[in-house]
């Protein structure tokens, strides 16, 4: 019998198992090459783009461009550390300390308002693109420092959540208290 199936009641760490595969590495390249694009964006073309925008939508492209750039950075400092993990050049645990330095700050905001749809459309999609690589890198870290298979108040309440539906398999045998 295994290790895990003596603990019938523990959940199984998904997060170690995700950052050390072949979906971490495609996530890597993804967020890594975006890092790239960005930079050259924001130093050749966009930096043109923005000087012809109207005063509003210059202010807009302005602190987008703040956010951007500190939202790549810190997923920049998470995806290193964690191929530094993949690659046992330090422990996870180290990994782990290192990650409580680089807060994830520069959280995704809702987009539009004045000046919004004024913006090149290339940073907009660079934005939306950061968003995104943002939300899914903070959601594997989530789990990664909640532990095995952490289920969040947030992630339990989720319609179709395995936390919801382990809620409805415990009503459902009568086992609703813990």
């Amino acid at each position: 019998m295994s290790d895990e199936s003596s603990k019938p009641n523990q959940p199984i760490a998904f997060a170690p198992r995700l950052v050390a595969s072949e979906n971490f590495r495609a996530l890597y390249a993804e967020g890594m090459a975006l890092i790239e694009d960005v930079a050259a964006y924001l130093d050749g073309a966009g930096r043109a783009e923005s000087r012809h925008l109207p005063r509003e939508a210059a202010l807009v492209y302005a602190s987008e461009s703040m956010r951007l750039t500190t939202r790549l950075m810190q997923l920049a400092s998470w995806l290193l550390l964690q191929r530094a993990v993949n690659e046992g050049e330090i422990t996870a645990e180290h990994a782990r300390n290192e990650k409580t330095k680089v807060a994830f700050s520069a959280e995704p905001a809702k987009r539009g308002g004045p000046g919004w749809d004024e913006l090149p459309e290339r940073f907009r999609d660079y934005v939306e693109k950061g968003d995104r690589i943002f939300v899914r890198v903070k959601r594997i870290d989530r789990a990664d420092r909640g532990g095995p298979g952490a289920l969040t108040a947030e992630t339990e309440a989720l319609p179709g959540s395995i936390g919801a539906q382990l809620a409805r398999l415990k009503a459902a045998f009568g086992q609703d208290k813990d």
